[in-house]
């Protein structure tokens, strides 16, 4: 009895050893990602002497970008090492996101958006690979969710800060400060982070043990896929895979073009607009933590996924209906849907790795986060072309509310990925 709560206590460590810097990377991924939204809402178009459409096709290059190399390098990953893959990442991804304030030239900042992507698209499949290998079933979505909170945490200092650091220093400066940690983390993480849990000497060998044993069972109860063109034989994988084009429309259109839609109703300046931004991020930080340990304690998945896609699909077009009449009412509808949109993140990713072995788990992860990828860009470049077209948000609204309600009806109607996770319990 002495022995298993001595295994306990250590297990603990790993909430505070690695996922502090798992969850460092993944925000200053984060945000080297979401600084251009502050970018175009002060003037980058009007700098570059660029058209408003262009602006909004730099913006989506990144995803393309973040759509080509995931399922490689989420191989790269499973049988080589995310901790040295994110290393490189972080080099890459920092001086590129640098350069984005130094480049004057269209097409070189062009290339330099795409590339960055590229980078970039390295990390959260890896991530999400590194913690199948240090966390159970039970821990999953409470694991994901801590990862992702990089996102809307990034998101909600950003906004406060960024804005002033604009005012201070100007929008191209401020993506050279932004952008340099990321080189200076990389070190560190290369010290603190390992592959698996026998790597490190913080934990016992009976705790690693208890571990390793915990993580086979869960993998016995998993049927065997030979490999990644068998799992994608399954409708199931194609669905989640459509289901994420949807999801990222709507959420990438909105973290990438609420500042300047904000700015559009605010006679303020550029450091209230970042205000502004970061409240509905607060909201999804809440209901991130709330739903991962609701979801953990259940063993349930699904049912706390769709629900708040679809509530964030009606907020938005709340937003989009009141827009032309009030922007305090728009305003609150969208802090509804910012907390909405980023809720299921933590369940949602521990559905694939429950249902499908770990031969093939990683690609499959990367190939989601692809599908991802090119909602997003879509989701930004369209989001913006509309706003650059008709001067004004209601239409990419509409288009993000759409696509968040489909995204959500896809997950009530999903059926498992295998009949084991039919008989699990809360699905």
């Amino acid at each position: 009895m002495e022995n298993t709560e001595l295994v306990h206590r250590q297990l603990r460590r790993r909430w505070f050893y690695l996922l502090p810097a798992v969850f460092v990377t993944y925000s200053l991924a984060y945000l080297d990602r979401a600084n251009y939204g502050f970018g175009a809402a002060a003037g980058l178009a009007k700098t570059l002497n660029i058209s408003n459409s262009r602006s909004a096709f730099l913006g989506s290059l990144f995803f393309l970008g973040y759509f080509l190399f995931q399922v490689p390098g989420a191989a790269y990953a499973r049988r080589r090492s995310v901790t040295r893959l994110v290393f490189y990442s972080l080099i890459a991804w920092g001086l590129l996101a640098a350069l984005t304030g130094v480049i004057r030239e269209f097409w070189l900042l062009a290339l330099d958006r795409l590339l960055l992507g590229v980078a970039e698209s390295l990390i959260f499949p890896a991530m999400l690979i590194l913690l199948t290998n240090w966390f159970s079933r039970a821990e999953r979505s409470r694991a994901n969710t801590i990862l992702i909170l990089g996102n809307p945490i990034t998101v909600l200092w950003m906004s406060a800060a960024t804005g002033y650091l604009i005012k201070a220093v100007g929008w191209q400066m401020a993506f050279v400060i932004e952008g340099l940690p990321s080189v200076v983390w990389a070190f560190v993480w290369l010290l603190v982070a390992r592959d698996r849990p026998e790597q490190v000497s913080w934990l016992s060998p009976d705790s690693c043990s208890q571990l390793t044993r915990e993580l086979a069972l869960e993998q016995r109860a998993i049927p065997l896929t030979s490999n990644l063109g068998a799992a994608l034989r399954k409708p199931s994988v194609l669905l989640l895979c459509l289901q994420f084009f949807c999801w990222s429309v709507g959420l990438y259109g909105f973290v990438l073009w609420l500042p300047t839609i904000i700015h559009a109703g605010m006679s303020q300046g550029i450091e209230t607009v970042g205000l502004l931004s970061a409240v509905p991020y607060l909201l999804a930080i809440i209901l991130m933590l709330v739903v991962s340990y609701a979801s953990d304690r259940t063993l349930s998945r699904k049912r706390f996924v769709w629900p708040f896609l679809v509530l964030s699909g009606i907020a938005l077009l709340g937003s989009y209906l009141t827009a032309a009449h009030s922007f305090w009412w728009a305003y609150g509808f969208l802090i509804l849907a910012g907390g909405c949109m980023y809720a299921p993140y933590g369940p949602f990713w521990a559905i694939i790795p429950e249902t499908l072995p770990r031969n093939v788990v990683g690609e499959v992860l990367a190939l989601v986060n692809c599908c991802g990828a090119l909602g997003a860009f879509v989701g930004s470049w369209v989001v913006g072309l509309l706003q650059a077209l008709t001067g004004n948000s209601r239409a990419g609204f509409l288009l993000m509310s759409i696509s968040l309600i489909l995204s959500g009806g896809i997950i009530l109607f999903l059926r498992p990925l295998n009949q084991k996770l039919r008989s699990m319990p809360g699905n």
